[in-house]
């Protein structure tokens, strides 16, 4: 794993083995990121990772001067391990220890990109949970971006703000903007 652009552009990540994660890959963060670019000055942009498992999507946040990032991860040594990085290359990132769904319920901070990349295990109502929060919580600015990353066996196109699916290889990216529909 690698950072793709920016200022750490092309620094690797080494991920520990024994983390059972399947990490963005380099060609998945360039579509996403070209699209991300069409719309925003990525320099502008506050942005929420959730989900972070390596940290993979803050780190390319923060390469390309995202003016803040919050990274929201479960798992102990995921985030233990996020925190080492942003240390190791000295990366503006606010790393939150915290289950995702909790983290939604208490934050007051909103965010103009939110990504999200949970389990491929989650089921169809736990992905309408969070867009669902997500929207109705006012986390996301107007004109803001949730994508979430999943399998091609889950479809989100029937959601409200669904704005389109684009497909990287094996990884499927549904957007979701927050516009009035």
């Amino acid at each position: 794993m690698r950072i793709i652009s920016g200022l750490n552009g092309g620094q690797k990540i080494k991920v520990p083995k024994n983390f059972k994660l399947r990490p963005t890959t380099d060609q998945s963060k360039e579509g996403i990121f070209n699209i991300i670019s069409n719309y925003y000055n990525v320099e502008n942009l506050e942005v929420l990772d959730l989900f972070s498992g390596t940290g993979n999507i803050s780190y390319e946040f923060a390469s390309r001067g995202a003016k803040y990032i919050r990274s929201v991860e479960m798992n102990f040594k995921h985030y233990n391990f996020i925190k080492s990085e942003i240390k190791r290359m000295n990366l503006n990132i606010d790393i939150v220890k915290s289950d995702v769904f909790k983290y939604l319920k208490v934050n007051n901070d909103q965010f103009d990109i939110i990504f999200a990349d949970p389990p491929y295990n989650f089921d169809i109502k736990k992905y309408e949970l969070i867009i669902n929060i997500i929207f109705k919580s006012k986390v996301i600015n107007y004109n803001g971006l949730l994508i979430i990353e999943h399998s091609n066996k889950i479809q989100l196109n029937n959601f409200k703000k669904y704005y389109q699916t684009r497909k990287y290889g094996g990884c499927f990216f549904s957007f979701f903007k927050n516009i009035n529909n």
